[in-house]
């Protein structure tokens, strides 16, 4: 093999490769040979046919192959000699090639950067710690008690009032026509909880049970169905039952009702799962200060190809933002110009950390277990109640979906190797310290 090295400029490296014949011709007969045992040719024992009537036979069918691996070995060579690694596939220019000729290709590519970790026992990082108070404890517990109230049919004669839950019947109309979707009976509606279109709530106040009224109201414009947004519908009411809800009551019944033992354990339960949302929160705070520092301590250049990638999907979501409801809020008052500049160095900064991240991983020999994988897998199976198997199924068929949620695992292994080498500050908070929002455009997001 014969390899010129005709660029070296940054992480950009191009060669001009040449593949002998005779080296083309050893391949092919490497694998001819390799193929042998498992070859049955009329007239011959089972793999025992003569390399030459196998080359005579199967020469330009392997020939291909032959070339393919040749060229990938000497790729891998050609790079390890130099002691460097290439950041994405190569670009392959092969040119035209006859049989029995020398082949002569060039090869484009981008490789990693160098990168030489700082001392993380030099980092200096704050950990906050917020425990639940007993108001955060008892708001929980107010709001769980009043969704958990029961309804009861109201027995003395008397109009609606808000907070009451009417049971009715209604035939919706726009134009003089029924719609899709617009009728039911027997429906129950909590009045004030502001479940249908706007005013259709209001306007049932003061209904007794037996009355009807004609409820006119007009859908949002940006309503769901695209027939009827915008459009003003008039809504034939029955009110057919009267129902109020009991007073919420916080005792051991109500904890029952969730398979708590009693009110004290209920209370238990509900502070450690809000100390465990303040734990998150802390763990994502100190984790963007600790990408801001690594940002920081390292200047490596990243390959172009992959900035260029990663740019590229940000881009995209924001796009789709720009176009969304809150597009103002995403721009900022920023033109497009200033936000692709912006994204850009987004995208630099996430594949430089990325990178970083997974250097360190290597030299530290950081490896994700199954058990590290099934869990989470259980986690996303987690999110889709009463599909489990089907999730399960999918990523046992899916490598590539298994894959990506190895990223993660990985970014959070590595975080948490180098916090126990960096001097951590552990520091008594409230939760309005945690309450300062995280910037999208400052997150790392390295995997």
């Amino acid at each position: 093999m014969q390899v010129t090295e005709t660029l070296s400029e940054g992480l950009k490296r191009e060669f001009q490769m040449t593949l002998t014949a005779d080296e083309i011709a050893a391949a092919v007969e490497a694998r001819l040979v390799e193929m042998a045992p498992s070859v049955n040719l009329p007239g011959f024992r089972p793999g025992k046919a003569p390399v030459k009537i196998l080359r005579q036979r199967f020469g330009k069918a392997v020939l291909g192959e032959a070339i393919d691996v040749k060229v990938r070995e000497s790729l891998q060579s050609a790079f390890e000699d130099r002691g460097v690694t290439p950041a994405l596939e190569p670009e392959l220019d092969f040119g035209e090639y006859k049989d029995g000729d020398d082949l002569n290709f060039t090869v484009k590519a981008e490789i990693l950067p160098e990168i030489e970790p700082v001392d993380f026992s030099t980092l200096e990082l704050v950990q906050l710690e917020v425990a639940a108070k007993d108001e955060d404890v008892q708001a929980e517990l107010d709001r769980f008690a009043e969704a958990m109230r029961e309804t009861a049919d109201v027995t003395e004669p008397r109009p609606a009032v808000n907070g009451d839950v009417v049971v009715i019947d209604f035939v919706g109309k726009v134009d003089g026509e029924e719609f899709a979707g617009g009728s039911a009976e027997g429906y129950q509606l909590e009045l004030g909880a502001g479940a249908f279109i706007p005013g259709f709530e209001e306007q049932l106040l003061g209904l007794a049970p037996g009355e009807e009224k004609a409820v006119n109201v007009t859908f949002p414009a940006d309503y769901g169905a695209e027939n009827l947004a915008g459009k003003d519908a008039v809504f034939d009411v029955k009110l057919t039952g009267l129902k109020e809800k009991a007073p919420a009551v916080i005792d051991d019944a109500l904890a029952q009702k969730v398979g708590m033992d009693d009110l004290a354990t209920l209370k238990t339960q509900i502070a450690g799962r809000i100390t465990g949302s303040y734990a998150q929160a802390a763990r994502a705070k100190m984790k963007r200060e600790l990408f801001d520092k690594l940002d920081a301590a390292h200047t490596f250049d990243a390959p172009p190809t992959m900035v260029e990638r990663e740019f590229e999907q940000i881009w995209g979501e924001v796009k789709q933002q720009l176009e969304g409801e809150n597009a103002e809020e995403v721009r900022e008052g920023k033109t497009d110009e200033e936000l692709e500049a912006e994204y850009k160095a987004l995208a630099a900064r996430r594949v430089r950390l990325g990178l970083l991240l997974a250097e360190i991983g290597k030299r530290n020999n950081i490896q994700i277990s199954q058990d590290d994988i099934s869990q989470a897998v259980r986690a996303q199976v987690q999110n889709f109640p009463g599909q489990e198997q089907l999730v399960y199924e999918y990523y046992q068929k899916n490598p590539q979906a298994l894959g990506q949620l190895q990223a993660p695992i990985m970014e959070e292994k590595v975080v948490d190797f180098i916090l126990e080498l960096a001097k951590v500050e552990k520091r008594p908070a409230t939760p309005d310290d945690l309450a300062e929002e995280a910037d999208a455009k400052s997150d790392a997001a390295a995997s």
